[in-house]
């Protein structure tokens, strides 16, 4: 499958477009509910949404990106060069004048129309960030480590703005990648991309090939920010000898793909992706967190077990840790459970599923806090060297984190 099977209530539906496919539809059994009319009821025209601050001690800047590679064919359009767009948070020496939106009112547009969402069709550009666009960036000795953020199938880049503003804000620099025709995208010529991706039946063979496309995408990015003539006017921010990757879902997989294909990558992190490749192998000698939904535990033999979490838990070969986290969907680790609050879009959460009496329902906020914390807390590790208690062993202050291993 395509999509973690942590959640198949909340996966976004065969022909979902992009961000918020899952706003209004629930699963159940693998069936597709219709989308709810009226679902957004109280969030009318002049309704907003505000990100969680982001935690560090830096403003960020954002830049947008698009990047062509002239040496591969697209597969989804073969006689198409292979493109991508790409926004790279960074910390900042001040904000700038202009806030950064969201998204673009043709992607908004895009997604609120092709879900019948009872939402007005900009929506999504009235969610506030805390980035500012083209903002000066903050040099540090050395430069600042790089973090490349692919997103789930069917999601954009913006999916997951709040774990990249978090980051840039702690010092890092952040490119966030959208994959072309895997997600609706308006590149700079004013084209909208639509999603063909979400109208593929789920097969094993299909997710390998999307991984290692993806991971292909992510060492092109990653030459593209560090060659002599770097296509990013601010590359020299950057520390060429610290590069992580982490991704959700599909991306989380291709994560795995990405360090497993190009050594350059020191540090990798799968937020609820079912693997669709395998480090078999030789193996991965890097550090690696596997962070997800309770469902990727469930025994073998037992309704929604996923083999391949235990299986690549075992190649791993140098520092690891699986984390589960009670409550949470596999769209936990992702903006869409915030969006979901500050709209009023009914029907998101997943049914709970943790027997700690100390957890209680994960809001979009406490799923962001979980996520950033975690993932901020691996990367400072093992691209800062700066040892993190809360990675040894359970965290009365993070109940409904538990170590699987």
């Amino acid at each position: 499958m395509i999509f973690s099977r942590s959640d198949a209530r909340l996966r976004a539906r065969p022909g979902s477009r992009t961000l918020v496919a899952a706003l209004a539809l629930t699963f159940a059994a693998g069936v597709v509910s219709p989308p709810v009319a009226g679902a957004a009821a109280g969030a009318g025209s002049g309704a907003s949404a505000v990100l969680p601050a982001p935690t560090g001690p830096h403003p960020v800047g954002v830049d947008t990106l698009h990047l062509v590679d002239e040496s591969r064919a697209d597969r989804w359009r073969p006689e198409e060069d292979r493109e991508v767009m790409v926004s790279l948070w960074y910390p900042a020496l001040a904000p700038s004048d202009m806030r950064a939106p969201y998204t673009t009112e043709a992607v908004s547009a895009a997604i609120i129309a092709g879900h019948g969402l009872a939402l007005p069709g900009d929506t999504l550009t009235k969610v506030t960030t805390h980035s500012f666009a083209g903002a000066p960036g903050r040099p540090a000795p050395g430069g600042r480590p790089l973090v490349v953020l692919s997103p789930g199938a069917g999601l954009s880049r913006e999916s997951l703005t709040t774990l990249a503003e978090d980051l840039a804000s702690r010092g890092y620099v952040v490119a966030g990648i959208d994959h072309k025709y895997e997600a609706t995208a308006e590149f700079p010529d004013g084209r909208v991309t639509e999603c063909l991706l979400c109208d593929e039946a789920s097969s094993r063979e299909l997710g390998a090939e999307l991984s290692r496309g993806r991971a292909a995408d992510t060492s092109f990015v990653i030459d593209e920010l560090t060659r002599d003539r770097p296509a990013w006017s601010r590359a020299a921010l950057i520390d060429q000898t610290r590069i992580a990757v982490a991704g959700h879902s599909l991306g989380g997989s291709a994560a795995l793909t990405a360090m497993a294909t190009d050594d350059r990558i020191d540090a990798g992190v799968n937020l609820d992706g079912t693997f669709q490749t395998s480090a078999a192998e030789a193996g991965l000698d890097r550090p690696f967190l596997m962070m997800g939904a309770q469902a990727h535990a469930v025994p073998p033999g037992e309704e929604g077990h996923d083999e391949t979490w235990p299986r690549e838990w075992d190649h791993l070969q140098d520092w690891r840790r699986w984390l589960q986290v009670c409550n949470a969907g596999h769209m936990a680790f992702t903006d869409l459970p915030v969006l979901a609050d500050a709209f009023e879009v009914p029907g998101l959460a997943p049914t709970p599923d943790c027997e700690n009496p100390r957890v209680g329902e994960l809001t979009g906020d406490r799923s962001a806090a979980v996520t950033r914390t975690y993932t901020g807390a691996f990367l400072d590790q093992h691209l800062r060297d700066v040892d993190s208690p809360l990675l040894r062993s359970p965290s009365r202050h993070y109940p409904e984190v538990e170590f699987h291993g």
